[in-house]
C-alpha cells in the first residue's frame, strides 16, 4: 500500500512539472487499473493529455477503467479517429456498459464512429433485457468447430486469441453455430494433434439463455465454481460468454443494491460520493414515508390502552424495552433467511422448515431474555410480581413472534415476485412494535384484570 502511494505522488510530481516523457516511461509499465486510479486524482484538462499520452493498446484497456465521468469527458475532448481505434479495441461488453451510462449526444457520437461489426454487436447487445445475461456477456470468445483436430484448434487460437477476453476455455458449435460442447487449452495440449474436437469435446455444457436473469447467472458460477458461461439464444446458438470478472461486477451491484433496500432506501446506481445531496435524499424520502405513516399503527393501538396507562403508569416504562427486543429478534431472522436466499441456501418450499426453526430458537432466546428480565424486575419492583410476570410473557411472546414474522416474510416477498431485501430490518420492526404492543396489554389487561380504554 506505501509503494503505491509513493508511486502516485511521483505521477503526480512528474505531472505538476510537466516531465511527460519520463511520465510516459512509468505509465507504461503500470497495470491498466492503477494508470485509471491516477487519472482520478487529476483535473479535467491532465486527464485528456495523460489519455493521450499513452500507447493504443494500453489506451483502450485504461479507458474501460475509468469512471463514466472521465470516460465523457475524454469522448468530448478526442478526435473522431482517437475514438474509432478506442472502440474498436474495447471489449463488447466495457462498450456496452460504458453507452448505457452515457447521455445520447454522446452514445450517438460513439456509435458513428465504431466500425459496421463492433457496431452491431453493441446495438445487438443494447437490446437486451436490463439485468440479463445478454446484457452483462461479451462476444470476445473462442469458438472451434467440432471437426477441427487438435492443431489446427491451436492455429485458431493463435491466429484470433489474441483479442479474445479469455482463450483458456473454448468452446465447440456445428455449422449452424449451436453450442454442442466445451473444452480447455489443458484438453488441448493433453491430446495429440490428429485428435478430432468432437471426440474430448465435454457435451454436458453449462449455460445461459440471453433473457435470463443475472443473479441467476451469479448463482451459476457459485454453484459449478465456473471462470466462465457461454450465452446462448432460444435456438441454442452460441451468441456470447460471461466471465468472472463481469460476475465479481454483477455481484457487487446486486449486493450493493440489497443493502439499500434493507436499510429502507431506493437503489442508486453511482458511487455514494458521486450521488447528489438531493438524490440521496429523494431515494430515502418514499421508504421513510411509508414507515412513519405505519408507525401510526402502533400510535392507534397506545392510545386504545390509555386507560390501562391510567390505572399503572409503570407499564408505560417497559414499552420501549419491549419493542426494541421484539425488533432486533425479527431483524435477525430476516438477516439469516434474506441472506439464505441470496446464495441458494433456501427456497420459498422451506417456509415451514424455516418456521419450526425459527419458533424454536425464538422459544430458546425468549426463555433466556425472560429469566434475566424477571430477576432485574423483581429486585427493582419488589411487590409488583404481576406486572413483572406481565412483562416477562410479554417478552418471552414477543420474541417468538418477531422471530417467525422475520423469517416468513422475506420468503412471502420472494413467492410474490418481490425482492426479499424490502423485508428487512426497518419494515420488520414496523410490524413487530405494532404486535408486541398487541400482546403486551392484552396480557396486562387479562393479568392485572385492567378494562381496555
Amino acid at each position: 500500500m506505501l509503494e503505491k502511494e509513493n508511486q502516485l505522488e511521483t505521477l503526480l510530481d512528474l505531472t505538476a512539472g510537466k516531465k511527460y516523457r519520463e511520465l510516459k516511461g512509468h505509465l507504461v509499465e503500470m497495470n491498466e487499473v492503477d494508470i485509471a486510479s491516477f487519472m482520478e486524482e487529476l483535473d479535467s484538462e491532465k486527464t485528456v493529455v495523460i489519455f493521450r499520452m499513452l500507447p493504443k493498446e494500453l489506451a483502450s484497456d485504461v479507458f474501460a477503467c475509468l469512471e463514466v465521468e472521465q470516460q465523457q469527458h475524454i469522448i468530448t475532448s478526442i478526435t473522431d479517429n482517437e475514438l474509432r481505434s478506442i472502440v474498436d479495441d474495447l471489449f463488447v461488453d466495457d462498450a456496452v456498459d460504458m453507452l448505457e451510462e452515457l447521455p445520447a449526444t454522446i452514445v450517438k457520437r460513439v456509435l458513428k464512429n465504431s466500425s459496421p461489426d463492433t457496431r452491431q454487436l453493441i446495438n445487438q447487445f443494447l437490446k437486451y433485457p436490463e439485468n440479463s445475461a445478454g446484457s452483462v456477456m461479451t462476444a470476445e470468445y473462442v469458438g472451434l468447430k467440432k471437426t477441427m483436430n487438435v492443431e489446427e484448434a491451436f492455429a485458431y487460437i493463435r491466429k484470433y486469441g489474441v483479442d479474445k477476453e479469455t482463450i483458456y476455455t473454448c468452446y465447440v458449435m456445428d455449422e449452424k453455430r449451436q453450442l454442442e460442447g466445451v473444452l480447455t487449452v489443458k484438453d488441448l495440449l493433453m491430446n495429440p494433434y490428429e485428435t478430432v474436437l468432437g471426440d474430448i469435446m465435454d457435451t454436458r455444457v453449462i449455460k445461459a439463455y440471453t433473457t435470463e436473469d443475472q443473479e441467476k447467472v451469479v448463482d451459476t458460477f457459485n454453484e459449478y465454481n465456473l471462470l466462465s458461461l457461454p450465452v446462448v439464444d432460444q435456438e441454442d446458438r452460441l451468441v456470447g460468454i460471461i466471465t468472472v470478472d463481469d460476475v465479481m461486477d454483477v455481484m457487487e451491484q446486486e449486493a450493493t443494491e440489497d443493502f439499500e433496500k434493507m436499510a429502507a432506501m431506493l437503489p442508486s446506481e453511482k458511487p455514494y460520493l458521486k450521488t447528489s445531496v438531493f438524490q440521496l435524499a429523494r431515494n430515502r424520502i418514499p421508504w421513510l414515508l411509508i414507515l412513519m405513516l405505519s408507525s401510526m399503527i402502533t400510535g392507534g393501538i397506545l392510545v386504545s390502552y390509555e386507560t390501562a396507562f391510567a390505572a399503572i403508569p409503570l407499564l408505560v416504562s417497559f414499552v420501549p424495552m419491549l419493542m426494541d427486543t421484539g425488533g432486533n429478534s425479527g431483524s435477525q431472522a430476516s438477516t439469516m433467511i434474506i441472506r439464505g436466499m441470496a446464495v441458494g441456501e433456501v427456497e420459498p418450499a422451506d417456509i415451514f422448515k424455516v418456521m419450526w426453526k425459527e419458533v424454536r430458537v425464538g422459544c430458546m432466546c425468549g426463555l433466556v431474555l425472560a429469566l434475566v428480565n424477571y430477576v432485574r424486575l423483581i429486585l427493582q419492583y419488589p411487590g409488583q410480581e404481576l406486572i413483572c410476570l406481565t412483562v416477562v410473557l410479554s417478552v418471552f411472546c414477543t420474541v417468538i413472534i418477531a422471530k417467525t414474522i422475520g423469517c416468513t416474510l422475506p420468503i412471502l416477498a420472494k413467492v410474490a415476485k418481490l425482492d426479499p431485501a424490502i423485508m428487512a430490518a426497518p419494515m420488520i420492526t414496523t410490524i413487530v412494535d405494532a404486535c408486541s404492543l398487541m400482546i403486551y396489554f392484552n396480557l396486562a389487561c387479562t393479568l392485572l384484570g385492567m378494562a381496555r380504554g
